[in-house]
């Protein structure tokens, strides 16, 4: 039995793990999309999908080998900038990479999207 999480923790052990599963069972059309393209390694590099990351966040992608988190932002992301801007600030500060596509790319120019994403992965590591 797993110790509960401190008080102030984001979130109790295991949830965090739980939601994510449920997310890659519910993707939206557009990261369906962009998950067909990342998988099985098809840029170079290893991607998972729904990843739990510093204990909080759940990133729509990420590609642990060279520290790049994708995000597919819909419509909804308009009014949550603060948030994701807090959200990339503290992966950026953990030593992710931070890409932010916006869905309607993704839907109308699949192409270009992986593109981004394919520079993003050849750049420079860090944060």
């Amino acid at each position: 039995m797993r110790a509960p999480a401190p008080k102030g923790s984001p979130c109790r052990p295991g949830v965090l793990e739980g939601r994510a599963r449920l997310m890659r069972f519910g993707a939206t059309p557009s990261e369906a999309a962009l998950w067909r393209e990342l998988r099985g390694g098809r840029l170079g590099v290893v991607f998972r999908r729904q990843v739990p990351l510093l204990g909080r966040y759940i990133a729509d992608f990420c590609a642990p080998g060279v520290g790049l988190v994708v995000e597919v932002d819909g419509p909804w992301h308009g009014p949550r900038e603060r948030a994701d801007a807090r959200r990339d600030e503290a992966l950026r500060r953990a030593g992710y990479r931070v890409l932010r596509l916006p869905a309607a790319l993704v839907e109308r120019d699949l192409a270009a999207a992986v593109a981004r994403v394919r520079e993003a992965v050849a750049g420079p590591r860090g944060p």
